[in-house]
């Protein structure tokens, strides 16, 4: 079978019947919900410290409802209607918005504390119509150009993606160097064709280029104890997701989220030090 992102656009291939399906297939959120871990862990942010993230291709939610377990506030972008509407659909808590991200996002100058992309870059690899615009170079510098103005300095932009070629990967990563990023390539379990992973790890500031970039997975290289080890956190990870959401909102997480909401100019934000002390919806 064709990739999907030789078969249509985006915004025409997960049109409405598509959106539900992708959304509802378990391996599917596995394998997101398993990206998303892994582009959070590649993300380095600094340890219960409130967060607001920009998921770029959020789709119908599924990285977001990670994000919520993780503790982060976010916003998603996406170009296809269908997939906003199943997210709508399902109450996801992020902040959604209609957006080719080929055409460069719309945001404020360091609006967010870091990004995440899973399986979206690829998308930006195909020219639509014979229009220069729709080269996949100028669309690519459009996009990291944008983001990188929108990431607050430091930070860090962690993509999961799948390219077809070398030459994808270096002219994605020429691309995201010319905008200014520094960062590269991490690819996990290089060896195995299944397993084989690509990220795409770039940084803003923070020494740009003279960050170290950080090592892939490679199951062979470990030692039997690192092997259980991640194989068990898989394991605790599929239970999570098959019952409750495992984290525990304690009274200073909400307090934090609370006073973050307001920094981001959210109206309406109680004062008050009420809380539940497990996840729920916001109201605010």
């Amino acid at each position: 079978m064709s990739r999907p992102e030789l078969q249509a656009p985006p915004e025409i291939y997960y049109g409405d019947s598509e959106a539900v399906k992708y959304t509802k297939n378990t391996r599917n959120q596995q394998i997101q919900a398993d990206l998303t871990y892994r582009a959070l862990e590649l993300l380095n942010m600094p340890p219960d410290q409130s967060a607001f993230l920009l998921d770029i291709g959020c789709g119908s939610g599924l990285s977001g409802e990670i994000l919520d377990e993780e503790g982060y506030v976010w916003a998603g972008v996406d170009i296809a209607p269908s997939m906003l509407e199943v997210a709508l659909e399902r109450e996801v808590e992020g902040d959604l918005f209609l957006q080719d991200i080929g055409q460069g996002l719309g945001f404020r100058p360091g609006s967010f504390d870091g990004a995440i992309s899973i399986s979206v870059l690829q998308w930006l690899l195909n020219a639509e119509t014979s229009h220069h615009t729709s080269a996949p170079p100028h669309r690519l510098h459009r996009f990291f150009t944008t983001l990188h103005s929108a990431l607050r300095n430091p930070s860090r932009a962690v993509f999961q993606f799948y390219p077809t070629s070398d030459d994808q990967i270096q002219l994605i990563t020429s691309t995201a160097q010319k905008a200014g990023f520094g960062g590269g390539i991490v690819v996990d379990y290089p060896n195995s064709k299944k397993a084989r992973k690509v990220y795409l790890c770039l940084f803003v500031g923070g020494g740009g280029g003279q960050q170290q970039v950080p090592a892939g997975l490679n199951e062979e290289a470990m030692d039997d104890d690192s092997v259980r080890f991640e194989r068990r956190r898989q394991r605790e990870r599929a239970r999570d997701r098959s019952g409750k959401r495992k984290k525990v909102m304690d009274k200073e997480w909400i307090l934090k989220k609370k006073e973050l909401y307001r920094q981001r100019g959210k109206e309406g934000v109680p004062r008050d030090s009420k809380f539940t002390g497990r996840k729920r919806k916001a109201t605010f």
